[in-house]
């Protein structure tokens, strides 16, 4: 007989617990028992694979279905008369496997906040056969880890894999690693706005800089950088910073850095400031 725990009461939920709720109750133990949160990695990766398991059955629907009436002997491989019995993992009528094949995986922290993506993310295709499609995974990474290129470690059935996105990484970006599949989000920038390699920024500037001239500083990708303001500067001038841009995923080509001036007016002015403009009627 199996000593296996019963993956309700892994997750803490009854049977007749909602798809929401299973998934929810999972994300917080998960978080709880993440190895890299915890002292005793050896305790909290075991407690960490068991919850997986759980969740991994009680969210498909067709395997919750089949655990609710043959419980975990129908996932038990030793089983002799399990029907769904074959080499690899069983789950239900699916089998599956991970591996990372010895190399390294490139995919987020699972768990660090928005970008959360489930582990368990597999999809089965049923054409002449049983087949298995390879787990897809999300990772959220902030903007200039997208720029300068990140490192990030995630644990992955138990073992800890280094995660290396290259510098010039998009949103979108998919990357492809043995039986693994990532996609990239890139969360957005106050002031930088990104399109393709360039990079944009809007610059208030005084109207009396922008008339008499004079010096600003922009914040640029690596440094603060000084410019310099010609007199009589119109609203909307761009100014180009070429090669400053983000660095191109598959050559040592940059982008460009463009600049937009935004011209600010005073909403107020005094009566000795009002005559000066007068002066240019």
């Amino acid at each position: 007989m199996t000593s296996k725990r019963d993956y309700y009461d892994i997750l803490g939920v009854n049977k007749q617990a909602t798809a929401p709720e299973i998934k929810s109750a999972y994300r917080k133990l998960a978080i709880k028992w993440h190895p890299d949160k915890n002292q005793d990695k050896q305790e909290a990766e075991k407690k960490f694979k068991e919850i997986n398991e759980a969740y991994e059955i009680l969210s498909n629907t067709e395997k919750k279905k089949t655990y609710d009436q043959f419980g975990h002997a129908a996932f038990d491989p030793s089983m002799g008369g399990n029907p769904y019995s074959q080499a690899g993992r069983q789950s239900g009528p699916f089998t599956y496997s991970y591996s990372s094949g010895g190399q390294g995986v490139n995919v987020e922290d699972l768990f660090g906040g928005s970008g959360y993506s489930d582990p368990f993310q597999v999809f089965q295709d049923f054409f002449g056969g049983r087949r298995q499609a390879k787990p897809h995974y999300s990772m959220k990474i902030e903007f200039m880890d997208a720029v300068n290129g990140v490192e990030k470690t995630i644990v992955h059935q138990g073992k800890q894999h280094t995660i290396k996105v290259p510098p010039g990484a998009d949103d979108g970006t998919r990357i492809r690693f043995n039986e693994f599949d990532i996609s990239i989000n890139v969360k957005t920038h106050p002031d930088f706005k990104r399109n393709n390699y360039d990079i944009y920024l809007e610059k208030e500037i005084p109207f009396t800089t922008a008339i008499l001239g004079g010096n600003i500083t922009v914040p640029t990708l690596d440094k603060d950088l000084k410019l310099k303001i010609r007199p009589g500067t119109q609203p909307n001038t761009s100014i180009r910073l070429s090669g400053k841009g983000i660095k191109h995923l598959r050559s040592n080509r940059h982008g460009d850095f463009y600049i937009r001036l935004i011209i600010t007016l005073p909403t107020r002015l005094t009566r000795a400031q009002k005559q000066a403009l007068q002066c240019f009627n």
